[in-house]
């Protein structure tokens, strides 16, 4: 028995796309689309003009077009293979690389090599976040410069595997972020600097933790990185507190005869730095802020300048309240802020530079409230020559390096890095004499080129021994302090002659900022000593303006 053929009516839908107003019958062919509503793109590469790939690029994802000439490409665009890889781990000291990095964004930056190795569920991000700005925060309290914080922290992160990270540093407040890509949520963390310290040989060991986490040749997991950042938290200082106050006093006493003071001079100046020393441990144990610290540890000094004044003893009373300036004028902040400044971090700087003002104006209040109530009872100061009126170059270059010796106590650096800083302060003194004295060089000329020396050598000597170049830079500023200047300022305000006072107040400023950009231009310089393979040289690029714009 033969089946007979279906009809249309009797075959059956397999589907209810088959009642679509867009399926055509059964039966009629798919009509071809008109010409204009085929899908097009200006873009599009015309039928027949399809370049073939090269055997030797066929696969690669940097493959250009044929009609693509590399002679005639824009110098702006990302070449045809794509960007090379630049491994930066052992071309350079980490605080170069790291800087390099920083300066390019984040899209452009090379790939860098882990110096940590890897768990294979991956680096564990809240944990090196946490590390990272714990460690970060030890460098910021004890006074080191945004760049340089950054670059440490930035150098933990990419050790340990997080490439795509952001620090930022002000003054207060740490914060990093990090994003695997750019379809991933953020992750951010933040830290509060809640107190600040002096403390060197503490922020010695940072950096060589710092060192040791972004090297290949040593191994520290995370769990070995936090224990040696409590140890770190935990070590004592390493001079006690009596040491403190008598290098205190050494150092207001040789700051006196470094401007022409005698043996009574030195006694008087280091037994009123020591009872304003101890003056402002007193105000700090009662909790007073630091700007009235520095009004009592000021006051001592001119008391002891009025006293040999109104007394019968032929002494340069002047020397005395120079010394005791010397130790308090805040050196070491007002480099770290005009650094900050001029490395791009203004609100930092603006805020370190704001504190060096209240400090200096708690001096300022200190000193002329004393030198007032010294005129008032018939004390006779008159003022008197220029700091440089007694040439001794034998016994000034001596007191210059007990001068640094003794800053290099007070800032509590290691034992080791002490003899360095004091030759380094020597060099400084003796090349701002030579400049000042013998080549009458106007004085801020020749503190620029002295500072510029003393962070040329701290510079080298920090990359030497892969450590920070504040202990080797700050102390030997010390003998460079315009001291005499901002004394002799007071006293002319103190004299009712203001104009005369902001005169020697504005040349006391102009040679505080020629320390801190000598400084900062000597370190630059030094950069060009530190040899870098070309095949590795990754350029540190800053912002560009013209004109302010």
């Amino acid at each position: 028995m033969v089946a007979e053929p279906e009809g249309p009516e009797d075959r059956k839908p397999q589907s209810d796309e088959a009642h679509s107003a867009f399926t055509p019958p059964a039966g009629v062919g798919q009509p071809e689309a008109p010409e204009e509503d085929h899908p097009s793109s200006e873009f599009a590469v015309p039928a027949g003009l399809a370049p073939e790939v090269p055997a030797e690029q066929e696969g690669s994802a940097f493959a250009p077009p044929s009609t693509y000439s590399a002679k005639k490409s824009p110098p702006a665009f990302t070449p045809a293979h794509g960007m090379p890889v630049i491994r930066l781990t052992k071309h350079a000291p980490w605080q170069d690389r790291m800087r390099a990095m920083l300066r390019i964004p984040v899209g452009e930056r090379p790939v860098p090599e882990h110096a940590q190795r890897q768990d294979e569920a991956g680096p564990a991000v809240p944990r090196v976040l946490d590390l990272t700005l714990r460690i970060g925060e030890l460098l910021l309290a004890g006074g080191e410069g945004a760049e340089d914080v950054e670059a440490a922290m930035f150098a933990i992160t990419v050790s340990y595997g997080l490439d795509r990270c952001e620090p930022t540093v002000t003054f207060t407040l740490l914060s990093i972020t990090y994003q695997p890509s750019l379809v991933d949520d953020p992750v951010t963390a933040n830290r509060t600097v809640r107190r600040r310290g002096t403390d060197y040989t503490r922020l010695a060991a940072v950096y060589r933790l710092v060192h040791d986490i972004s090297s290949e040749d040593v191994d520290v997991s995370l769990e070995e990185a936090y224990r040696r950042l409590a140890e770190i938290r935990r070590n004592r200082h390493p001079y006690p507190g009596w040491a403190l106050t008598a290098a205190g006093g050494l150092l207001a006493g040789a700051a006196s005869v470094l401007v022409g003071g005698g043996v009574l001079v030195f006694v008087a100046a280091a037994i009123s730095a020591m009872l304003g020393d101890r003056l402002a441990w007193l105000c700090a144990g009662r909790g007073l802020p630091e700007f009235y610290q520095f009004v009592a540890a000021a006051m001592p000094s001119a008391a002891m300048g009025v006293a040999l004044t109104l007394s019968p003893l032929d002494v340069r009373a002047s020397a005395v309240i120079t010394g005791g300036l010397f130790a308090l004028i805040p050196g070491r902040a007002l480099v770290a802020g005009v650094q900050d400044g001029l490395t791009g971090f203004y609100i930092t700087a603006a805020a370190r530079l704001l504190e060096v003002g209240y400090l200096v104006v708690g001096i300022v209040i200190g000193v002329l409230s004393v030198l007032y109530l010294g005129l008032a009872l018939g004390a006779s100061l008159n003022p008197e020559t220029a700091i440089h009126s007694v040439e001794r170059p034998v016994v000034q270059t001596l007191a210059a390096m007990a001068l640094s010796l003794c800053f290099a106590v007070m800032l509590q650096q290691e034992r080791n890095t002490v003899l360095l800083v004091t030759l380094n302060g020597g060099v400084a003194w003796v090349v701002y004499g030579a400049l000042a004295d013998t080549a009458e060089i106007p004085p801020v000329a020749a503190t620029a080129a002295a500072a510029g020396l003393v962070g040329l050598f701290g510079q080298l000597l920090s990359r030497y021994r892969f450590a920070s170049a504040l202990p080797y830079v700050t102390a030997a500023i010390g003998p460079l302090l315009p001291g005499s200047a901002t004394y002799f300022g007071l006293l002319e305000i103190a004299r009712n002659d203001l104009n005369a006072g902001l005169a020697s107040l504005s040349k006391a400023a102009a040679l505080a900022l020629a320390i801190a950009i000598g400084v900062n231009l000597g370190g630059e310089i030094s950069r060009l000593f530190l040899q870098v393979p070309a095949e590795g040289r990754a350029e540190r690029r800053a912002a560009k303006r013209t004109r302010g714009f």
